[in-house]
């Protein structure tokens, strides 16, 4: 297994184990940038939403905007 592929089994792992809070999303954005390391992160936003959860997706996705500005 590659780093990316890791990534996308974490970020997966994150989302179903937070996919009962209030807000699974914001939660697993939250999680992602607080404990993930900068460059966990950027690896993760180039490689787009392919192999993620709905939930994870949208995670990232909200995190990848928030750093480009968006």
């Amino acid at each position: 297994m590659n780093t990316v592929e890791r990534l996308i089994l974490m970020a997966n792992q994150i989302a179903t184990n937070l996919a009962t809070d209030d807000a699974p999303i914001a939660a697993v954005a939250d999680h992602i940038q607080q404990f993930w390391d900068p460059r966990m992160k950027q690896l993760i936003f180039a490689h787009g939403t392919d192999g993620l959860s709905p939930v994870a997706a949208a995670a990232i996705g909200r995190l990848a905007d928030a750093q480009n500005g968006a």
